[in-house]
């Protein structure tokens, strides 16, 4: 095995390396991206789910807050730099293959983490069973905003494309 590392990641050598090693190896896709699910680190609770890239990954490591690829607006985020709702690490692990990141995070601000307005950005659910003819319906598990996205981010144009 190689022990060439540039930077902070571990080239990718074997399954065994990558599985029950001691270096980060992290596989990004064909995109140069990694998933990211980040929870609550006190209760536990889902508050959302992005991506990284190389560069990312590395500023959340070094700074201990969450930064993410923005796939809408093809840049780097650093979450909260603008909202004030910054997300600061309390614990990163990475899964057995080292091709998604979770990040148990303390939020600041108000706690919340959705851009809507939301604590979550999974604040709707789904049934699940016979499938309908018409579109699913989804319930509303958060009944009130923790924030109004216009007081936090003005007028702005949503970074999400349909």
């Amino acid at each position: 095995m190689s022990t060439d590392m540039s930077g902070p990641f571990a080239p990718r050598e074997t399954v065994e390396q990558v599985e029950e090693g001691h270096v980060l190896a992290p596989k990004f896709d064909a995109n140069g991206l990694i998933p990211v699910v980040t929870t609550d680190f006190t209760s536990g609770e889902l508050l959302m789910h992005g991506f990284m890239n190389e560069d990312a990954l590395k500023q959340t490591i070094a700074t201990g807050e969450a930064h993410y690829w923005s796939r809408s607006r093809e840049a780097i985020w650093h979450k909260g730099a603008t909202s004030g709702l910054v997300q600061v690490i309390a614990e990163m692990r990475i899964d057995d293959d080292q091709d998604c990141v979770w990040l148990r995070v303390n939020v600041g601000g108000n706690g919340a983490s959705c851009h809507v307005g939301y604590r979550s950005c999974f604040y709707r659910s789904l049934p699940t069973g016979a499938l309908p003819d018409s579109p699913v319906a989804l319930t509303y598990e958060e009944d009130e905003k923790v924030f109004d996205p216009l007081d936090v981010y003005g007028d702005a144009p949503n970074p999400t494309k349909l």
